[in-house]
């Protein structure tokens, strides 16, 4: 079983390791990498940005203390992610794409703001990011059928009745189905989804 993002963190806290510092950074390379090119950047600077949250993020894992409230990892990580490309901003080296705009001052006014626009859909692609990676995650888990009665089930929003009918299931089987895999994925994202 694949640790959970909260024994994950305790273990880069505590001893940290190869394999959690890879799972680290198969986990939040692509949430960082997507959320930054939304910000018109090219791709050389881009990168260059995925690696300084990253080096920012290694550096200052070990004195992260989850304090138990929703949203706390998502928020430190926004935090660094935000404050690095403030500092690259500032510092000039901003080149913006074709497509992209000069107002990066108000734009990063926003992305500092809790309580802004960007920062909403910076929970949202977080929220959608760790969802999509939970289900790749569980899904070998359980056998087709299962996870065919979940899908349908939950994420198609079919009634239960119709899922039975389609699968040669009973109701209460298709209902066991969905209640299996959400504990699976409960238990998994507990600390990813926070």
């Amino acid at each position: 079983m694949v640790p959970t993002s909260a024994s994950l963190l305790e273990r880069l806290r505590l001893q940290p390791d190869d394999g959690a510092w890879r799972r680290l950074i198969d986990l939040y390379e692509p949430l960082i990498r997507g959320w930054l090119r939304r910000h018109h950047l090219q791709p050389s600077d881009s990168d260059d940005l995925v690696q300084e949250v990253l080096a920012v993020l290694v550096k200052e894992i070990p004195a992260f203390e989850h304090n138990g409230r929703p949203g706390a990892f998502r928020c430190w990580l926004r935090n660094i992610t935000v404050n690095c490309l403030g500092h690259f901003w500032r510092a000039g080296r901003y080149r913006p794409d074709a497509a992209g705009g000069s107002d990066w001052e108000e734009h990063l006014r926003q992305l500092e703001d809790p309580t802004s626009g960007l920062s909403r859909l910076w929970d949202d692609e977080y929220n959608g990011h760790f969802l999509r990676k939970l289900l790749t995650m569980v899904e070998p888990d359980f056998r087709p059928t299962t996870w065919q009665a979940f899908r349908r089930l939950v994420l198609e929003r079919v009634p239960a009745a119709t899922v039975a009918t389609e699968l040669g299931l009973s109701v209460n089987a298709v209902l066991i189905a969905k209640s299996r895999v959400l504990q699976r994925l409960r238990r998994e994202g507990r600390g990813l989804l926070d």
